[in-house]
C-alpha cells in the first residue's frame, strides 16, 4: 500500500528554500531584493474538506458554512467558506512566495466584497506599494478574486521581512 501523507523529513531546505519532493514550497527573499510594484499570487480550490477543517480548527460552526439546508434559507441561498479561510489565502502569498520565509504579520485590513462558495478557485495576489527601509517593513494592496475575476476580498497588508 502507498504512503499516505509526509513528514518532515519529506521536506528538505536549500539556500534559504523550503523544497518538498523537488518542488519549491517556500522561498526566501531578502528585503533589500524586493521592488516596488512586485507582485505574486497563489491559488486554490476550496473544498467542502476545507471548510469543515476550518471549523474544526476554529470553532466556528456557523450553519452558514456547513448545513445546506440553513445556508439555503440565507442571504446567499447556498452554502458559503469562511471569510477568514479565503482571506488565509493571503497569509499564504506571503509568507511562502512574497516576501517568503520568516515575514512576520503586523496588520491586515481586509474589505469582504462577495462571498466565496465550496468548489470556488480562488486567487489570492499581493502587490508591494511601499518599502520602510529603517524598519523593514512592506506595505501590500492585497487581493482575492474568484475563478470569474470577480474581486471577493480587497485590503492592504503590513509585514516585517527581518
Amino acid at each position: 500500500m502507498g504512503r499516505m501523507g509526509f513528514t518532515y523529513d519529506d521536506y528538505e531546505m536549500q539556500s534559504g528554500d523550503l523544497k518538498w519532493g523537488g518542488i519549491k514550497m517556500v522561498q526566501d527573499r531578502s528585503f533589500e531584493e524586493i521592488k516596488v510594484g512586485e507582485h505574486a499570487s497563489f491559488s486554490k480550490t476550496i473544498s467542502e474538506a476545507d471548510v469543515y477543517a476550518f471549523a474544526g480548527i476554529t470553532g466556528d460552526f456557523n450553519p452558514l458554512h456547513i448545513n445546506q439546508v440553513a445556508a439555503a434559507k440565507g442571504l446567499f441561498k447556498k452554502r458559503v467558506a469562511h471569510g477568514l479561510l479565503t482571506a488565509s489565502l493571503i497569509s499564504t502569498v506571503l509568507g511562502t512566495a512574497l516576501p517568503g520565509a520568516g515575514t512576520i504579520y503586523l496588520s491586515k485590513e481586509l474589505n469582504f466584497r462577495a462571498p466565496a462558495y465550496i468548489g470556488d478557485t480562488l486567487t489570492a495576489e499581493v502587490e508591494v506599494l511601499e518599502k520602510k527601509e529603517d524598519k523593514k517593513i512592506i506595505i501590500f494592496k492585497t487581493t482575492v478574486v474568484n475563478q470569474e475575476g470577480k474581486l471577493v476580498i480587497d485590503g492592504r497588508a503590513k509585514v516585517m521581512k527581518p
